[in-house]
């Protein structure tokens, strides 16, 4: 007799989920992979590289620090059941691989590479004698002045050290001025000093050939001149990151925005997470750096070469060679950008940015400040940018008169003090800034305009999945809808109630709103395709988002995959779903797409026996975005809007075998590859190419 087939294991199974910060490190991978891609223009594979970097610094100064925050407050573990502690290490040992695989990409592919080019970022060792006198002068006219090299003794504790900042520790012999015996110093470099120094062009070239340091060389090359009279034995660099995560207790508080510029002024100086330091550090040393940051030996990161690597992005900006960076190009132009709201009240109007151009919607908030007939404006802001052109046409409309009303987010992660300042311009302009609910981040994108026309009123709305922020919308993928459609309309109208008020929860039309009806509609829909599935009827999901960590959802997909609904997913970043698993998963493909833009827009298309449903949204598949924010998802009801989203933004990227990677079953990611005998096929230059045909 055959035996019976293993029944398959329950969806609360611990070995079906992958763990979010290893996925989240995975992708920094990719990301690094760019750089590392010989057919990427040489300048944006050191962009990429940097990119690679400060993506690892955000993930311990956010991620880091909630694992710490877990293990001291005794917290279970996630879905995949790995304790904190286990994890921390975890974390450590793939953060260490990462680590090297950046300094080995710079090392032995970018710098060399760039050499060939007469870009060259020269070490200490190959200063000519003209750079080394210049770079003298040049320490002790720009650099030691600002400089406060602190010994260290009785009188002289370790300094506070802050963020990210550049330091090095100093070994010196011998006695001061009052005959103290030094030991250590620490050297502080202020945030005023580049950290990029280029060289004065010495063989008259021009600009076919850029000579720069690290700021990190100099102060290592020059630092002996700080102690005059003292032998210096040892100078080491290093950088310590600490938790920037910010903690309100906005129960507490009579007043959001002060108790947030109070928590801003400590942020550099929250606790340590990481600690970076040169290679050749004595153990001594380093021992007592982990002592002072109260870190433990797996926090410490040892750097062959400059614990500042991203700083060297700046390169990419000071060197003017367009061969070797992405061709530019040139975003479509809506036509008839002069009469938006005529336009928007013909059909909707849908941007697919960067390839269209933001300028539309920078001209519908400008035109709806200058018109008359408009009455009011509402608006939500999280990330918009310094200097927004969007602040400036809301304060313009105050002052003419509108009833403007902006929903600033307070909390957007390391926005928090850009948003406090354009809040405050806002407010001494007349415009009614609301901070949104407690305990709910408003990350939703709206934009509402009230105008007269004739005996009614008619609403204006855009809904986007990105920032209203003019340079993001040039390096971001997202969707914008500009819609008349008075239901839409209606259901902004009544979030909008809900954010500046105080109201019941409101039944929307079609927006679906978190934390009340979104998470229930994805879970819905997702059960309403596995029921079609089990009664013989096609079933389908295609998804697109950023990133997906929760556990209710991703068991509904598990149990579609097991109904025999088709699901593909396009994650660009942590993903703790495991496809491909036999008996739970098998329907379900996962894939990753890292290019020149960073895929942001969340698109989700569900089949419903023929009839889809497309939504677009703010909103990734995380815990935190479908429970504890305010989020919409958008459906797209005009046919050939929906039509062009599903295209572009879905289909287009599941025929991706250029920057396409393949998540396995393990959690491991696999490039994508053409087979043998197919073409190529990039999405995003598929697109970039459709502005010039």
């Amino acid at each position: 007799m055959n035996a019976e087939p293993a029944p398959p294991p329950s969806l609360r199974d611990q070995s079906l989920y992958a763990n979010r910060e290893l996925s989240q490190l995975d992708f920094n991978f990719r990301v690094l992979a760019q750089a590392q891609d010989p057919s990427v223009p040489l300048l944006e594979r050191l962009r990429f590289l940097c990119i690679s970097c400060t993506n690892l610094d955000e993930f311990f100064e956010i991620r880091g620090g909630s694992v710490r925050h877990a293990i001291e407050f005794g917290l279970p573990p996630s879905a995949d059941g790995l304790a904190p502690v286990t994890l921390l290490n975890r974390i450590h040992d793939r953060a260490a691989e990462l680590v090297q695989a950046q300094y080995r990409c710079f090392y032995d592919e970018i710098r060399p590479a760039l050499d060939a080019e007469g870009i060259r970022l020269l070490q200490r060792e190959q200063w000519s004698e003209e750079q080394v006198a210049w770079l003298r002068q040049h320490f002790r006219n720009e650099i030691m002045p600002v400089l406060s090299p602190l010994g260290l003794d009785p009188a002289h504790p370790f300094p506070k050290i802050l963020n990210k900042s550049l330091n090095v520790v100093v070994l010196l012999e011998g006695k001061d001025a009052f005959g103290r015996e030094g030991h250590m110093a620490i050297v502080r470099a202020p945030r005023s000093l580049p950290r990029i120094i280029r060289l004065p062009d010495a063989d008259g070239d021009g600009d076919d050939f850029h000579n720069f340091v690290f700021l990190s060389s100099v102060l290592s090359a020059f630092v002996h001149e700080l102690f005059p009279g003292m032998k210096v034995n040892g100078a080491y660099q290093f950088r310590v990151t600490r938790n920037s995560e910010l903690i309100v207790d906005e129960e507490d508080v009579d007043n959001l925005a002060l108790a947030l510029r109070d928590e801003l002024l400590g942020r550099g100086y929250l606790r340590a997470v990481r600690l970076e330091i040169a290679e050749q550090c004595p153990q001594d040393i380093v021992d007592s750096l982990l002592a002072n940051f109260e870190l433990p030996a797996n926090a410490v990161y040892k750097i062959n070469g400059p614990v500042n690597l991203n700083r060297v992005v700046q390169v990419y900006d000071l060197v003017r060679r367009p061969d070797l960076k992405f061709p530019a190009f040139q975003p479509r132009l809506l036509r008839d950008v002069d009469a938006m709201f005529e336009q928007i009240r013909q059909g909707d109007v849908l941007l697919h940015h960067p390839y269209d151009a933001f300028a539309p919607v920078l001209e519908l908030i400008r035109q709806a400040a200058e018109d008359p007939s408009v009455l009011a404006i509402k608006q939500t802001l999280y990330r918009a940018g310094k200097d927004s052109p969007i602040v400036e046409h809301l304060i313009q409309a105050a002052r003419n008169g509108k009833d403007v009303t902006v929903v600033v987010e307070l909390r957007a992660r390391f926005d928090e003090e850009a948003n406090l300042g354009l809040a405050d311009r806002l407010q001494d302009a007349g415009v009614q800034v609301v901070y949104g609910v407690v305990g709910y981040k408003t990350h939703a994108k709206m934009l509402l305009i009230v105008r007269r026309e004739g005996r009614e009123l008619r609403r204006y709305v855009h809904l986007g999945t990105g920032n209203y922020h003019s340079g993001t919308a040039r390096a971001y993928t997202d969707f914008s809808l500009m819609t008349a459609n008075p239901e839409i309309g209606n259901d902004v109208h009544l979030i909008f109630q809900q954010l500046s008020g105080l109201a019941a929860p409101l039944k929307l039309r079609h927006l679906l709103q978190s934390p009340f009806t979104l998470h229930s509609g994805v879970l819905e829909r997702i059960e309403r395709e596995a029921a079609h599935a089990r009664a013989g009827k096609p079933a389908r999901i295609v998804a697109k988002m950023n990133a997906l960590n929760e556990t209710q959802v991703i068991r509904a997909l598990y149990a579609a995959s097991q109904a025999g609904v088709g699901i593909d997913l396009i994650v660009r970043g942590a993903c703790t779903l495991l496809p491909g698993i036999e008996g739970v998963s098998a329907n379900i493909r996962v894939r990753s797409i890292v290019g020149r833009f960073l895929e942001h827009h969340r698109t989700w298309w569900f089949g419903n026996d023929g009839a889809p449903e497309l939504y677009c949204s703010s909103a990734d598949w995380l815990e935190r975005n479908l429970l504890r924010r305010v989020e919409t998802a958008f459906p797209m009801l005009d046919a050939g809007a929906a039509q062009r989203v599903h295209r572009e933004g879905l289909l287009n990227y599941l025929a991706d075998n250029q920057n396409a990677w393949e998540l396995h079953a393990d959690g491991s990611y696999h490039k994508i590859l053409p087979a043998p005998g197919e073409a190529g096929f990039s999405a995003q230059l598929s697109l970039l190419e459709g502005l010039y045909s």
